[in-house]
């Protein structure tokens, strides 16, 4: 799907630079080029040229590089210019650019062209922003795999194995007449069970990911004064919260992003849940749920001094479908010897006793991702399409065994298959492509 305008943008951060980019993609890329440099500009070569403005007056002068179609990152003509990296002079370029044919590029179409172009996958695509935005080395080293199509490999052998798993069933249906049974072969549901065990290993994989990218969610709760906020202190290394003896000092929901044995976790402390007639109060406990309900884990912290009180219980009782661990607080203010429960972990954020423990429990489910080199990053959007392809494979292997029903089998085949393509963007719809690619940066 060609292009016919052509795009322009700084490529650079905002801010004073030594050096400022400026990156055109489309068919006048080489035109304008040679207009702004007032020489021939040859391809796959760096020149160091002179800017000029419409008057033929000097802007600035620096390197400039052509690199013709299709052998770019967006698969057009693409020139970038590099000179100083001042603002004024960098919009005083982008100005005269634009003078001689391009558009202002929107965020992240440089990368939108490259995937139309068949330079890359969607995943590979989305790659490229979380490599930009890798928040650690871990992160960036996922995100690179991810950019290098290990990701997408694994998503195209299993959307062939389903292929060819189509194939066979369908061409079943069409010779039903013949008097082999085709679909009594026991290598349709052995093929069928490898695909499941095959979207389960990338589902974990994915979710993993999707943990480095975004962090595991991790919130503190339970009723005021429980010791939410010195334990947030103290995971955090310093004072994030207010803490007092006054109930009910949080009143909205604090984040810190921390990490914790390499594993990136959000930390969220929350108001204390209890029965209140203040409105913001209310509102505070209203938004604590929300993000009880969001997390990955959950930390409900009780008071050591006084045990599990009925309102600590009402709330152990409402966690029931929730990953929650039941932490007492406050252990360096219990007496010698005083009788502790047998599966809740006991804390002091004074004396640090027993942090160490929790932290443990808090990440030894979660790979060293420092170590682990088959992690890639993945999206929510990632996740929820494997998620509903594993549903349809589910569905389809249930349907069968039961009921030996080719037609229900193929049918469901199919939406997998859908759903896995959307991933690498073989299968999708320009909403989607326009929500993704909004989220770049501008010359990304």
């Amino acid at each position: 799907m060609p292009t016919t305008e052509t795009i322009a943008a700084i490529a650079t951060p905002p801010g004073v630079g030594g050096i400022g980019i400026i990156r055109i993609s489309g068919p006048l890329a080489r035109h304008i080029g040679e207009a702004l440099t007032q020489s021939q500009l040859l391809d796959k070569r760096v020149q160091f040229r002179p800017f000029y403005n419409a008057d033929k007056e000097l802007i600035d002068h620096g390197i400039c590089f052509y690199s013709a179609a299709p052998h770019s990152f967006s698969g057009e003509d693409v020139v970038e210019i590099q000179g100083h990296g001042g603002p004024i002079l960098l919009d005083m370029l982008l100005e005269r650019i634009c003078e001689l044919g391009a558009r202002l590029a929107r965020a992240g179409e440089f990368s939108e062209r490259a995937f139309i172009n068949g330079k890359l996958d969607l995943a590979q695509a989305e790659a490229i922003a979380d490599l930009i935005e890798s928040g650690s080395r871990a992160a960036a080293k996922a995100a690179m795999r991810s950019l290098q199509g290990e990701f997408s490999s694994q998503i195209r052998a299993l959307v062939e194995d389903i292929i060819n798993l189509r194939a066979y069933v369908e061409a079943a249906l069409d010779f039903a007449e013949e008097e082999i049974d085709f679909l009594a072969d026991k290598n349709i549901t052995i093929k069928l069970q490898a695909c499941q065990q095959n979207i389960a290993g990338i589902l974990k994989q994915a979710e993993q990911g999707r943990i480095l990218k975004e962090g595991l969610s991790l919130v503190l709760a339970g009723l005021p004064n429980a010791g939410k906020s010195s334990l947030l202190n103290y995971l955090a290394g310093y004072e994030a919260a207010i803490v007092t003896d006054i109930p009910g000092t949080t009143r909205d929901v604090l984040r810190e992003h921390i990490s914790l044995k390499g594993i990136p976790l959000r930390v969220h402390d929350t108001a204390g849940l209890r029965e209140s007639d203040n409105p913001v109060e209310k509102e505070g406990i209203k938004r604590a749920w929300q993000e009880i309900k969001q997390a990955d884990t959950v930390l409900l912290l009780v008071d050591a001094t006084t045990g599990i009180t009925p309102a600590d219980a009402e709330i152990v009782d409402q966690l029931k479908d929730i990953n929650f661990h039941l932490v007492y607080s406050k252990l360096d203010l219990l007496p010698a010897g005083a009788q502790k429960e047998p599966n809740a972990e006991y804390i002091s954020t004074d004396s640090g006793e027993g942090v160490e423990k929790l932290i443990d429990l808090i990440t030894g489910k979660t790979p060293d991702f420092n170590q682990d080199n088959q992690t890639i990053l993945a999206r929510r959007r990632h996740i929820d399409a494997l998620q509903q392809a594993m549903v349809n494979l589910n569905q389809a292997y249930s349907v069968f065994t039961e009921t030996g029903s080719g037609e229900l089998m193929a049918e469901d085949l199919r939406l997998a298959q859908n759903h896995l393509s959307e991933i690498t963007g073989e299968f999708t719809s320009e909403d989607l492509l326009g929500a993704i690619f909004s989220r770049f940066c501008v010359g990304k």
